[in-house]
């Protein structure tokens, strides 16, 4: 397993992954890595096995793996790191989903999602939020309010956990862009949705450290 790691040595750490489409080295990933890792939290990014094919010359293009390979990855990723115990977990799109379906399980201290595909784009019916609805874990959503994965008006009707919250960014889209007539900028989101993460892996650092 090939990692990117980010930030101080620490004794809790975020693991990162990808989503379905993209590497682990995306601007938008190093750039929030980075920007984590400059509120002194240690970040570790990691592929999934087809994306990591990918990276090797071994596939082009296809699919993601199978729903089983992406939960068996992630807990072979947790265990490599200490055990849910010491982790938060989280992702962007595909990644964060995946998180969220094995946080209770491996009993991480928090989940960070960017952009969470709550259903496939023009597709709102085709909901990925049964798990949500129960989900323990203490859960951070950061969405954009256009994103075509699930809006903010869209996401107000549905029945989620009281351990999700969010964070809204305003304008922004599945990778929390804004329109290009906004006067809102990408690297403005983006400081706004690392800010809050940061602020929210502390606090569930600091609530397990203290429990």
């Amino acid at each position: 397993m090939q990692y990117i790691t980010d930030g101080p040595e620490a004794r809790y750490v975020f693991l990162f992954a990808h989503g379905a489409g993209a590497p682990m080295d995306t601007p938008f990933m190093n750039t929030i890595a980075r920007g984590l890792a400059s509120h002194d939290i240690r970040v570790v990014r990691f592929e999934f096995p087809y994306m990591a094919a990918r990276r090797e010359g071994k596939k082009k293009g296809g699919a993601p793996d199978r729903q089983p390979v992406l939960l068996d990855t992630w807990r072979r990723v947790i265990e490599e790191h200490g055990g849910g115990k010491r982790v938060a977990v989280g992702g962007k799109s595909m990644g964060g989903r995946m998180a969220t379906m094995i946080a209770d399980e491996m009993n991480v201290r928090g989940v960070v999602c960017f952009g969470y595909p709550f259903h496939p784009p023009g597709k709102p019916e085709k909901l990925r939020t049964e798990h949500l609805e129960s989900l323990r874990t203490p859960t951070l959503i950061v969405q954009g309010t256009r994103d075509e994965f699930g809006t903010r008006d869209e996401v107000a009707s549905y029945a989620l956990s009281k351990t999700i919250r969010f964070e809204w960014i305003e304008g922004g889209n599945h990778s929390l862009k804004p329109k290009p007539a906004s006067r809102a900028d990408e690297t403005g989101n983006i400081e706004r949705a690392t800010e809050a993460s940061a602020a929210f892996l502390k606090a569930v650092f600091a609530a397990r450290m203290n429990s």
